[in-house]
């Protein structure tokens, strides 16, 4: 190795070594000024309860603050941000503390964190963003679509969300996915060809919607026997769960035929593609609208490897969720009362 060669070797060697040691300074001065915004809140709290004799003692105490500490430290701390502070203390009390704050998170990533109502949707985006390195961004966009209450739908007992650190099958599938990305404006009508290139041409947003650990395989996936081909709308591999997942798309209401065509793609792709040490293929029907019925007396209710997914072109609303979750809830226990009395 000539010397430039190796002066060019070490110099490109050194700067890894000061980027990587700004980046752990950045995030060490980010994490103590998160520590010191709670600090803050749990003593303008402590001071307010001290006072609380008077009721515009609290407005009284933050206006105070503010004057003080912006003619020495400048604007960040307003009484709008000393609020905030205040808040932040409020939302992470007591030892919670410990183990909610991440140095993997921003302040900005804790604003939009703590205006989330639930507690155990707090704690599951603060988990997300850590493990998966969310930009305040995608943060913002995944609260706003109601990610958490969407994989709550999935499931049937809501209360095991996040009962476990061990990650789960229903951890990764969502019902309905939103592809508010694509920009398609109501009323629409869309065929499965130009919703499959949409999605394509909008990857690293679909790639987000899906979650984690999915890699892009193939569009139009052919998989051939001895006499014939098919083909395969989206094919993904999950290397967290460890196994191919196909989709596909249909821009109408679920039909018994649809759950019989993903059952034979899954067959197919088990024997023909998958390879030694994967798990059994997952198939996923994505449709515009799917009729509990259906469901209920097809081999999608017992099955372990597919499922049928609703899709929406807009965010929903708290309150269409909310009804998705009631619907499923309902569905599943008329479906539990019905085995039982054949029982």
């Amino acid at each position: 190795m000539t010397m430039t060669n190796a002066s060019t070797a070490l110099i490109e060697e050194i700067k890894t070594i000061l980027a990587a040691a700004r980046q752990k300074a950045a995030t060490a001065v980010n994490f103590a000024m998160v520590e010191a915004y709670w600090l803050m809140g749990k003593r303008i709290v402590e001071e307010e309860q001290n006072g609380a004799t008077r009721a515009q003692y609290g407005d009284s105490l933050l206006k105070h603050l503010s004057k003080g500490l912006v003619a020495e430290f400048g604007k960040g701390f307003s009484e709008a941000n000393l609020r905030n502070f205040r808040q932040f203390y409020l939302t992470f009390q007591g030892a919670e503390i410990r183990y909610t704050l991440c140095s993997e998170l921003s302040w900005s990533h804790y604003r939009l964190v703590m205006r989330v109502e639930d507690p155990n949707a707090r704690l599951y985006y603060i988990r997300e963003c850590a493990e998966n390195n969310w930009s305040v961004r995608t943060l913002e966009r995944n609260i706003n679509a109601f990610y958490y209450q969407r994989l709550l739908s999935s499931k049937i007992e809501p209360a095991t969300a996040i009962a476990s650190p061990n990650q789960t099958l229903h951890d990764f599938i969502k019902d309905p996915y939103v592809f508010e990305f694509l920009n398609i404006a109501e009323p629409y009508s869309i065929h499965e060809k130009t919703l499959e290139s949409a999605l394509i041409n909008h990857l690293q947003h679909f790639l987000l919607e899906l979650g984690k650990g999915f890699s892009f395989v193939g569009r139009q996936f052919r998989i051939s026997t001895e006499i014939s081909h098919f083909y395969i709308d989206l094919v993904f591999y999950n290397y967290i769960l460890k196994c191919f997942v196909l989709f596909d798309l249909k821009t109408s209401k679920l039909k018994h035929q649809d759950i019989g065509q993903m059952d034979m793609y899954i067959r197919m792709f088990d024997d023909l593609q998958k390879q030694p040490g994967d798990n059994p293929t997952i198939g996923i029907i994505l449709c515009a609208d799917k009729e509990e019925t259906v469901v209920k007396y097809s081999i999608l209710n017992d099955s372990e490897q597919m499922f049928a997914s609703q899709y929406r072109l807009y965010l929903p609303t708290e309150a269409e969720l909310k009804q998705l979750l009631e619907n499923d809830r309902i569905a599943f226990a008329l479906n539990q009362a019905d085995q039982g009395s054949q029982l």
